[in-house]
């Protein structure tokens, strides 16, 4: 059985400070067990696949933002899913982009979901609650 210290991480890929501080907020709220690591842009993204690949732990999720600096969200995606082994880590866009072309190519990248960004705490409160219980309770992750 896995322990706090035992459980995959969480990986937020968020710039936006606010969008940031909310979203940790919200899973503090909500005490996730999961320990989050945060990437402050798509470059600091790529840069876990070095980490992943020197023995550290994959993330039971990535919480992918597209609009980021230095590397898009989408390139981002692009590349996770077109790498052997971390094409199996789950993807959640989590975007103010309401851009049907971001939804489609984000589908088509390989992400596993897509949510626009609640505007309110309370309904972040939401989404996180359903995160963890989807991607990191339920969702059965390969070994």
């Amino acid at each position: 059985m896995n322990t706090p210290a035992t459980l995959p991480p969480i990986l937020l890929v968020e710039d936006n400070p606010m969008d940031l501080d909310l979203t940790l907020r919200a899973f503090n709220k909500k005490k996730f067990s999961n320990t989050i690591q945060v990437a402050r842009d798509g470059e600091e993204a790529l840069a876990f696949f070095a980490r992943w690949e020197a023995g550290e732990a994959m993330p039971a999720v990535i919480l992918l933002d597209i609009n980021l600096p230095k590397v898009n969200g989408l390139e981002v995606l692009q590349r996770l899913k077109s790498h052997p082994v971390f094409r199996r880590i789950p993807v959640v866009v989590l975007t103010s982009s309401r851009e049907n072309s971001d939804l489609k190519t984000a589908y088509d990248l390989g992400v596993n979901s897509y949510i626009e960004k609640p505007v309110s705490f309370n309904k972040f409160i939401e989404v996180a609650e359903h995160i963890e219980l989807y991607w990191c309770l339920l969702n059965e992750r390969p070994i």
